[in-house]
C-alpha cells in the first residue's frame, strides 16, 4: 500500500433524506443518477456538482435499491428498481425524468438483490488488454447505437428466490429463468440469489452468461445455451454474496461478501471454469458493492465499515482506503471514462473521487 495518505472526495453531493442505495452514471454525459431508501431517484451535474432534477420514482415504505444505465439499452435511459416488486425504465427528457415510466416490469420479487443489465465486452477493455493504455474515449463512440437493434436484457433474482429470471426490456416480458426446470434440491441448497451480473462475452455465440451469487456463499456461472445447469459453481466466500462485477473484457471479475475477504476471479470460457487470481483478507467483514473500471485497472468496494477500498484488478493489490462516509458504504460505480468514482452510503451523501486518472488520448 503507498505510504501517500489517501485522498478526499473531489466533491460530496447532498439532498437525499434517506440512505442512498446505489449510483450509475449516464453513458456519455456528465450526469450521475442516484437512488434512495425512500425512492427518490436524484440526477446531478458531476461538473457543478449540483441536482439537475429529482422524482420519487417508487414508494417510501419500499424505496429503491438499484438505479443503471447502459448505452445497450440507450443513452437516455435509465432503469430503477424497488423493493415493491418493480422495475421501471424512464426516459430523460429535458434535464430530467419523463413523467411516467415508459416501461413498468411487475416482478414479484421483493428482496434486496440488486438488478443486472447485460454488459458487453467494451473497446476501451480489449485495447487496454492489447498495450497498457486504455483508449478509454473510443468505448462510448464505439457503442453508439449498438441499443438501437437486439433484446435489451435485464437480469434479476427470481420470484422463487433461489432462481435468476431473465426479462427483456423491449416487451417487458420474462424471457428465461436459470435453472429453467423447477429448483432442484441442489439450487434450493445454496439459498436466495444475493448478486447477479448478465454479460455476453464473446465467446458465447451471442447467448447471455449470467453469474450469481447466493446466500450459501457461492457463485454459479450461467450459459443460456444450457439454462437447466450451469457451467461451474465455485464457493470462495463463507457467508452470502453481496456483490458480483464482471470485467470490461468479460473475461473475469471481483465478488464481495459478508464475510472478510474480496476475491478477485478469471472466467476460462473454452473450460467454462471459474479461478481465483487474488483473494484479499478484511479487517472488518461485509462488501455491500463492488465495480471495476472500464479500462480494467481498477476496481472498488463499498464496505459495511464505511470505507471505500480500492485495487490494482490486474495485479489485485490493495492501493488505498478512502475514509469518508460516517455509515455503511452501499455502492460503488465508475464514471464511462473512468476519470471519476461515486460512492453512496446510509449517511445520505454521495462522494465523487478522482483516482488514479487514465492516460489521456490526443
Amino acid at each position: 500500500m503507498s505510504k501517500r495518505p489517501p485522498p478526499d472526495p473531489v466533491a460530496v453531493l447532498r439532498g437525499h433524506r434517506a440512505s442512498v442505495m446505489d449510483a450509475c452514471f449516464h453513458p456519455s454525459e456528465n450526469l450521475l443518477f442516484t437512488g434512495s431508501a425512500d425512492g427518490e431517484l436524484r440526477i446531478w451535474d458531476t461538473v457543478q456538482h449540483r441536482t439537475m432534477a429529482s422524482a420519487w420514482v417508487h414508494s417510501a415504505a419500499h424505496g429503491i435499491i438499484c438505479v443503471a444505465t447502459s448505452p445497450l439499452i440507450g443513452d437516455n435511459k435509465v432503469v430503477s428498481q424497488g423493493k415493491d416488486g418493480t422495475v421501471k425504465c424512464w426516459d430523460l427528457e429535458d434535464g430530467g425524468l419523463s413523467r411516467v415510466p415508459s416501461l413498468t416490469i411487475r416482478t414479484n420479487c421483493y428482496h434486496f438483490c440488486k438488478l443486472s443489465l447485460m454488459k458487453k465486452p467494451s473497446a476501451s477493455a480489449r485495447q487496454s488488454e492489447v498495450r497498457d493504455t486504455a483508449d478509454t474515449e473510443s468505448c462510448s463512440t464505439l457503442q453508439e447505437g449498438e441499443h438501437i437493434e437486439g433484446p435489451k436484457y435485464v437480469a434479476m433474482a427470481g420470484e422463487q428466490s433461489s432462481e435468476v429470471e431473465i426479462w427483456d426490456l423491449n416487451t417487458a416480458e420474462r424471457f428465461a429463468q436459470l435453472p429453467q426446470c423447477s429448483p432442484n434440491q441442489a439450487t434450493k441448497g445454496r439459498g436466495m440469489c444475493m448478486a447477479v451480473q448478465a454479460f455476453l462475452p464473446s465467446e458465447s455465440q451471442g447467448f447471455l452468461n449470467v453469474l450469481a451469487g447466493y446466500e450459501d456463499g457461492s457463485i454459479v456461472w450461467w450459459d443460456l445455451r444450457n439454462p437447466g445447469v450451469p457451467l461451474t459453481c465455485a464457493k470462495y466466500h463463507s457467508e452470502p454474496v453481496l456483490s458480483l462485477c464482471v470485467d470490461g473484457s468479460c473475461s473475469g471479475g471481483i465478488s464481495g461478501s459478508a464475510d472478510d475477504k474480496i476475491v478477485m476471479f478469471t472466467l476460462d470460457h473454452s473450460l467454462g471454469s471459474c479461478v481465483v487470481k487474488k483473494e484479499n483478507s478484511l479487517e472488518r467483514p461485509g462488501i455491500a458493492g463492488t465495480s471495476i473500471r472500464s479500462d480494467g485497472k481498477i476496481a472498488a468496494t463499498a464496505g459495511w465499515d464505511h470505507r471505500v477500498r480500492i485495487y490494482n484488478y490486474r495485479k489485485g493489490n490493495a492501493l488505498a482506503i478512502l475514509k469518508y462516509h460516517h455509515a455503511t458504504c452501499n455502492g460503488v460505480t465508475f464514471s464511462s471514462d473512468s476519470k471519476l468514482m461515486a460512492s453512496t452510503s446510509e449517511d445520505t451523501t454521495v462522494a465523487l473521487w478522482e483516482l488514479y486518472p487514465p492516460r489521456s488520448t490526443i
